[in-house]
This record gives structure tokens, sequence and C-alpha cells, in this order.
């Protein structure tokens, strides 16, 4: 899930809450608990608003989450090309 978090917002560079829990087919709690998680590690930024009377919740990648996000595809790469020899 937090893979698939950092994906979609990797492209789309921020979300709201219920654009995730639609493209990620998430739960509301499930989504909620790796979205803290993130947070916790200063990978994406969340802020809690009012927009007519409705609460919503934007997440944002951080830079710090486009850095990890950057290295742990580098490290991927390096796996699958390295498995190639």
């Amino acid at each position: 899930m937090r893979l698939g978090i950092m994906v979609y917002l990797a492209d789309a560079e921020s979300a709201d809450f219920t654009e995730l829990k639609t493209a990620l087919e998430a739960t509301q709690g499930n989504l909620s608990v790796h979205l803290k998680k993130l947070e916790e590690a200063g990978y994406v930024a969340i802020d809690k608003r009012f927009h007519d009377n409705k609460p919503l919740t934007r997440v944002t990648i951080t830079r710090a989450g486009r850095t990890a996000f950057g290295a742990y595809l580098e490290a991927l790469a390096g796996l699958i090309g390295g498995g190639s020899t």
C-alpha cells in the first residue's frame, strides 16, 4: 500500500484522500494507517482543512519522500539488472 501511495504521488505530486482511496482501491482505515506511517517518516505532508463545510485531506510528496523513492527505484533497478548476468 505504501509503495502504491508513493508511486501515485511521485506522478501526481499531490492528491486528496478520496482520490488516493479510489485509485488504490483501499479502505479508509487502511489508507489512513499507511499515510500516517509515511508522514512520520517525512515522506508525505498531510494538510487537513475544510472546503464548503466538508473535510478535505490533501497529501503531498515531500522532497525527502521523492529522494527516498528515487533511491528505492535505483536499488530495485540494481537488483533487477544485477541478476541477469
